[in-house]
């Protein structure tokens, strides 16, 4: 805990936004961060409150109480050095995790949580900037060979942990640069991508080797690597996107999301697009079928294209602007929220099916008919409406990992929902040496459980190479 009475007497502050007039005009990153002292005031919040339900409300188990305090007192590089015992990217999640550990707070309670994502966010950053976050190469080598598939988070974390811990670590990723969804499908402006680049290079001092434009299951079979690698870890995603099977989803203009994130994120960073065709917002009125994080991201990236308007419309009811605290704390309340990307000029609707897209007799999407749902998302009758669009993003979410090519060679397990099957103890597939962790295992999720499935696999497989592991869970 940080000061005995400091939740009493120190209000809650946190980071602020750049003003949305300006910070649509880029991509940079534009949260205000804290000055230093607020930040310390901030960690004095932190109460004794017996049961810290922060720590189950965390994935990665963050030691919350004991940092806050070390802020508190001002040992920052004490609690540097507890944060990163439990988390190997906290400058990620204390960006884009959407704090389910505050929301576990004792103090939310009250709608006044102690600012633990600001905190975390302020230890690694400051960590960075006096030169204290180092790499952390193995004293002694094993000898053992480790393949990873996939430089997501959940590869990464598992490549991170298991360097450390003297194996010889080769991650494989599909795409140019390593990172994942982390580079290819969060904008710049909510993650800067030399933030990812940092620890590719830090991971490299510790040993491990990068294999980019690698496809496993097509540029290299996967039994190549299975034979090869004394292990091989699949963190691969899960990539496939839920699709809307309705007339007219073959019409110029209806894209999947991650296809017109993907693209901009590649501009952005000047990486070539190659043969694709443009997607672009600019001038065109936007619909956004979703209401989750991947449509909030494409209603900022299609306002900074300056698109001519941007409506995101959900199945889902609209939900209570406050939760019953009685019936949810400490666990993750359904409440209406608010992203900044909404903020800076999105229409939002909820209940509503979309039943058709319409041709504008050239072979473009001209409209949507919708029509809205009651609770059990039945149709209500008379509620037909259309939406004007010349450009819909489909930001439904993702089904389960993309079989073809290195998951149907491996022949491995799937579960019921098409994810790798594997158990969150040993994490391993039915083949022996092939362990699966991340969203390729628990199907979609957040960065923060692929770090935590990350690191525990990495733990499985130290101990099912060597008998025995002293990496953390």
């Amino acid at each position: 805990m940080g000061k005995p009475t400091g939740f009493l007497e120190i209000p809650r502050q946190d980071r602020t936004y750049a003003p949305a007039g300006d910070r649509v005009r880029h991509y940079d990153e534009f949260v205000n961060p804290l000055p230093e002292n607020v930040i310390v005031q901030q960690g004095g919040r932190c109460m004794d409150c017996g049961i810290p339900y922060c720590h189950t409300g965390c994935p990665v188990n963050n030691m919350i109480p004991d940092w806050n305090d070390m802020v508190w007192n001002e040992d920052w590089e004490v609690a540097l050095d507890t944060l990163q015992s439990t988390n190997n990217f906290p400058e990620f999640t204390g960006r884009i995790c959407p704090a389910p550990c505050e929301a576990a707070c004792t103090l939310n309670i009250e709608d006044q949580p102690v600012t633990i994502k600001t905190i975390e966010c302020a230890i690694i950053d400051k960590g960075w900037e006096n030169g204290w976050v180092k790499p952390i190469v193995a004293k002694e080598k094993t000898g053992k060979k480790v393949a990873v598939v996939g430089g997501g988070p959940a590869g990464l974390a598992a490549a991170q942990q298991l360097a450390r811990a003297g194996h010889n670590v080769a991650v494989y990723e599909k795409n140019r640069r390593v990172g994942g969804l982390l580079r290819y499908g969060i904008p710049d402006f909510k993650l800067d991508k030399t933030l990812i680049d940092r620890r590719v290079r830090q991971m490299e001092e510790e040993g491990v080797t990068f294999w980019t434009s690698m496809t496993v299951g097509k540029d290299i079979p996967g039994q190549k690597l299975v034979d090869h690698y004394d292990a091989v870890v699949l963190t691969g995603g899960s990539e496939h996107p839920r699709d809307l099977a309705i007339p007219g989803r073959d019409l110029n203009g209806v894209h999947f999301a991650m296809e017109f994130l993907t693209q901009q994120n590649r501009r952005v960073s000047e990486e070539p697009l190659g043969n694709e065709k443009d997607i672009l917002a600019g001038g065109k009125k936007v619909v956004v079928i979703g209401g989750g994080d991947t449509g909030s991201d494409c209603i900022g990236t299609s306002i900074r294209q300056k698109a001519l308007s941007v409506t995101q419309i959900e199945i889902m009811p609209k939900p209570p602007v406050r939760e019953n605290k009685g019936l949810t704390w400490p666990n993750w309340p359904m409440k209406l929220r608010t992203s900044s990307s909404q903020e800076e000029g999105a229409d939002r609707d909820w209940s509503v099916n979309t039943a058709e897209f319409i041709d504008d007799g050239n072979g473009n999407v001209a409209a949507l008919k919708c029509y809205k749902v009651d609770a059990n998302f039945k149709k209500i009758e008379g509620s037909e409406f259309e939406i004007e669009a010349d450009l819909v993003l489909l930001a439904m979410g993702f089904t389960n990992p993309v079989k073809e090519g290195m998951l149907e060679e491996l022949g491995v397990d799937l579960d019921g929902r098409g994810n790798v099957l594997a158990d969150t103890n040993e994490y391993q597939t039915s083949l022996p040496k092939v362990f699966a962790a991340g969203d390729m295992r628990r199907g979609q999720s957040l960065v923060v459980w692929a770090i935590r499935e990350g690191r525990q696999a990495a733990r499985a497989v130290d101990e099912f190479l060597m008998g025995s592991t002293t990496l953390p869970r």
